[in-house]
């Protein structure tokens, strides 16, 4: 990087002449005087067109900058010695202050690594993601996946699998799968790998009520190792993407041996997401199957994983489920990853179809059941604190002045820049409904978002 005082002085002035921008890259600002740091944050801003800003001694000193900016994208550039679970709880709660109400204001990533060379990769890596081969070492809902395999962690010699366009069938695996999950990740290549069951931040028990072997880290590798203690490289270079959503600690970074630095800079994992802390309630990692996987298509992972803390976060003010399960959850799950970088399953049909049209200043979502009574209800319940989640349409810019003219019987919250409708559990499962506001558009230079309409 050629004049590397002068570039990152044209990039940092932009930090205090800031206005509307799509995209923000936030930086501390020593960590911005190291070139191999600097690079990362600039490939981000020539990627995104982004605007940068700064920090010194705590990443709640640039709420104001992003507040006058109110980016649709903010990823945090950050060496692993920063990535603390505090520093995730911080940016949770910093997100959530840059407008009125209680809900996420932009959608955020941690872009880390266990290098800036590795994180340098994940900020140059363009091309978006369709989940189509799906691993999982958990149950998982197959039937909404194109192909994958998953390994019961609660039943020895259990799989399940489905093959390209054929039928969902139960076979039996191994009683120690070590072996094979490497193989899926070495051999088969998926493009989403699911874990859940006990972990540290060093290793992840396969098995959770049988014996099984180990994924380990070490140095920024990962490798499996049997109950024999044989052991096993992977080599796993595809892109992918990662969700821990029941295991403890995963997402937790405590030095250069976390699980999360191995995943990103040994497995081809560009986005993750992760708990910081032992889990308990499930709600932020459990729900984002819901959005994500049970709902292909229709969010890219950054909007699934957003979407379920917009969940979490009406529960709590609703007071409509366990008030301190739902606070545990609320700031305790990382998402790794340039937030902006596009993974969505392949498109499948969902148990219920929801429109968003505009006419003029009329917006009208319709929401329509193709399951009858099942639409609205968990599709699998594996694990913890799973369905019944809300309907979430994101706005494809921000709006206004918003006036709810029909469909207030069904309780929804609109604000600048999504709806959410209450799960329709006390209604007809079987009819369509609409929800139809007046809002104007805060900007008229505003860009569409991708999955705004079906």
């Amino acid at each position: 990087m050629k004049n590397f005082a002068g570039l990152m002085a044209a990039l940092l002035a932009a930090a205090s002449t800031i206005n509307a921008a799509d995209y923000v890259v936030v930086i501390q600002s020593e960590t911005a005087k190291q070139r191999e740091w600097m690079a990362v944050a600039s490939a981000l801003v020539a990627r995104h067109d982004a605007n940068i800003v700064t920090w010194q001694d705590s990443v709640h000193e640039v709420r104001k900058q992003l507040a006058a900016s109110h980016p649709k994208y903010t990823c945090f550039v950050t060496p692993r010695e920063q990535a603390t679970r505090q520093y995730v709880a911080s940016i949770h709660q910093l997100t959530r202050q840059l407008d009125s109400d209680p809900y996420t204001d932009t959608r955020w990533g941690i872009l880390t690594g266990f290098d800036a060379a590795n994180a340098l990769a994940i900020a140059k890596h363009s091309e978006p993601l369709v989940v189509r081969r799906v691993v999982s070492g958990t149950e998982l809902a197959l039937e909404m996946c194109e192909e994958g395999l998953w390994y019961d962690e609660l039943v020895k010699n259990k799989m399940v699998r489905r093959d390209k366009g054929g039928p969902v069938r139960e076979l039996k695996g191994p009683a120690d799968t070590t072996s094979a999950l490497i193989d899926s990740l070495n051999l088969y290549k998926p493009d989403l790998f699911v874990t859940s069951g006990h972990a540290t931040e060093r290793n992840w028990q396969i098995g959770f009520t049988y014996r099984n072997g180990y994924f380990r880290s070490r140095g920024g590798q990962l490798f499996g190792e049997d109950t024999l203690r044989k052991t096993y490289a992977v080599e796993s270079p595809n892109a992918k993407v990662y969700l821990p959503i029941g295991n403890c600690l995963m997402g937790h970074i405590d030095g250069p041996d976390a699980m999360a630095l191995a995943w990103m800079n040994d497995a081809g994992v560009k986005q993750m997401i992760g708990y910081t802390v032992p889990t308990w309630f499930g709600y932020g990692g459990w729900g984002v199957l819901d959005y994500f996987v049970e709902q292909p298509g229709r969010y890219t992972l950054t909007d699934a994983f957003f979407a379920n803390q917009h969940a979490l976060i009406h529960s709590i003010e609703t007071k409509s489920g366990n008030q301190r399960g739902l606070e545990f959850d609320r700031d305790v799950v990382a998402f790794y990853g340039d937030p902006a970088w596009s993974a969505r399953m392949a498109p499948a049909k969902c148990a219920y179809q929801q429109t968003l049209t505009k006419e003029g200043d009329t917006w009208t979502l319709r929401i329509r059941p193709n399951r009858g009574n099942d639409s609205f209800k968990p599709v699998n319940t594996n694990g913890a604190q799973r369905g019944w989640r809300p309907v979430v349409q994101w706005l494809p810019f921000r709006v206004r002045d918003i006036e709810v003219t029909r469909g207030k019987d069904h309780a929804p919250v609109i604000t600048d820049d999504f709806v959410l409708v209450p799960n329709p559990r006390e209604y007809d499962f079987s009819q369509p409904f609409e929800i139809v506001f007046q809002a104007r558009s805060v900007s008229e230079s505003a860009s569409a978002s991708p999955g705004a309409e079906e």
